[in-house]
């Protein structure tokens, strides 16, 4: 049986002419993405919340939160560890601080979507591609009716066989190719969410910080200020 369903698949791709090859490429292609995708996606969502979470409890300040930052995977991890290394720096100003989060940000997010370009391409060539076998099939339908010098079904067959089996192919690619780049797409919005939390934190952290540095001439990772449940509520506009 399964013998049986190998030697259709090959007899398949073999009819459905040079385009198969091609055909074949571009889904490699796409389905290596997609699982690098969601593996990098996945990882980096579920660090991010973790991260979050701890940053909220607010327990172990800011060197232990730049510490589990750094060694944290994922965007928000970047934009925490870069912004609160300038906090913990001084003579940084806001706009610096802001700055680098700003730059770290926006390299995250060119990561994040790193792949997806592939993945829309592949969507929307592998139609083409299989309605380009479509016409060559025709093409030679028709090209075996001209030399025979009449219509007989058995001519055209082989050339309407062609272009059946291209464009079903090209499609079956393009649909679940295009449902994978609209579902990464949606769950990179959710970290970029996550991303403007982790940029929250840093700036919700910065008067604390500051005020420390005025009182105590440096910053005490160990002031009491630093430890508060949950973000501070004063933010730097």
């Amino acid at each position: 049986m399964q013998s049986e369903a190998q030697y259709a698949l090959l007899e398949l791709f073999r009819d459905g002419g040079f385009m198969m090859y091609f055909l074949v490429l571009a889904s490699l292609l796409a389905l290596g993405v997609i699982i690098a995708k969601a593996y990098i996606l996945f990882v980096a969502h579920r660090d991010s919340r973790r991260l979050l979470e701890q940053v909220s409890a607010g327990h172990r300040g800011l060197d232990g939160t730049i510490e589990v930052a750094e060694e944290t995977q994922g965007p928000v991890a970047a934009i925490l560890a870069s912004g609160l290394r300038r906090v913990r720096g001084r003579g940084h100003s806001d706009a610096d601080i802001e700055k680098a989060v700003s730059t770290t940000g926006a390299i995250e997010l060119g990561f994040l979507e790193r792949g997806l370009v592939v993945l829309a391409t592949v969507a929307n060539v592998a139609p083409m591609m299989g309605f380009l076998g479509t016409v060559v099939g025709m093409i030679a339908a028709f090209g075996a009716v001209a030399e025979a010098g009449q219509i007989e079904a058995s001519l055209v067959a082989g050339g309407i066989k062609v272009a059946l089996i291209t464009t079903a192919t090209g499609l079956t690619i393009a649909i679940p190719v295009n449902i994978a780049y609209n579902f990464f797409v949606t769950r990179i919005d959710r970290l970029i969410i996550d991303m403007e939390q982790g940029a929250e934190v840093v700036m919700d952290m910065t008067p604390a910080l500051r005020a420390a540095a005025s009182a105590y001439g440096s910053i005490d990772p160990k002031d009491p200020r630093l430890h508060r449940e949950g973000p501070p509520g004063g933010k730097v506009g």
